[in-house]
């Protein structure tokens, strides 16, 4: 057992450093330099490979579970039902800010987008979700992780995947600041980046108001 569990965080962390790696960077700017007038193509081989490559991750981590030693029971479903109902919305309002074809590899292949930016067109998009946390994507499925049945397997997908969902904004915050200025260091500003705590304070205000 504790082979197996040993071998399944290995995957994770061996998909998710690769994963990581040729997003963007020196290892994606060579690949495209190579690809020299086909670079367009990148994204979608990109979004294809990690997908193609996650599928036995899964497969061997479905292969490996235990029966659960916490599961969402009795007063907790509550806790649970909460993290549905607030991973979903924001989980497709998310989805509807951001440019689905840009983000698959489509766009590219129809003209020269980079891909860059998240929105159409690659221009910054602070509005809709966006305006209550940069990333809600990212939020939604750490949500959406933590609200199943664990067992050991599942603990381990959850803390790996969490702390690359945690490093891998980080990333992207990098990129994003790099591509946006000062428009997007305002934009930190204001809106959390993955936590949405400024959206939930007059909620907390508000309940212990009418206590």
């Amino acid at each position: 057992m504790i082979g197996e569990n040993l071998i399944l965080a290995g995957l994770l962390v061996a998909w998710c450093t690769v994963h990581s790696a040729t997003i963007s960077g020196p290892i994606a700017s060579r690949v495209q330099a190579r690809l020299g007038s086909a670079a367009r193509i990148y994204r979608l081989l990109y979004n294809a490979v990690a997908g193609a490559t996650f599928i036995p991750v899964v497969a061997y981590a479905w292969a490996v579970r235990t029966e659960p030693f916490f599961a969402w029971e009795g007063g907790l479903r509550v806790i649970q039902f909460a993290f549905l109902a607030t991973a979903f919305p924001f989980l497709v309002l998310g989805f509807r800010r951001y440019d689905l074809g840009q983000m698959v590899g489509l766009s590219q292949l129809r003209c020269d987008a980079s891909g860059k930016g998240i929105a159409a067109g690659g221009k910054l998009d602070t509005g809709g979700i966006l305006s209550v946390v940069r990333h809600p994507m990212y939020f939604a499925t750490a949500l959406l992780l933590w609200a199943r049945p664990l067992d050991v397997s599942a603990i381990i997908v959850n803390t790996i995947l969490t702390v690359y969902l945690v490093v891998g904004t980080l990333l992207e915050e990098r990129r994003l600041v790099d591509e946006f200025g000062d428009a997007y260091r305002a934009y930190q500003k204001d809106v959390p980046m993955l936590v949405p705590y400024k959206w939930a304070r007059p909620l907390l205000r508000t309940r212990r108001e009418t206590r």
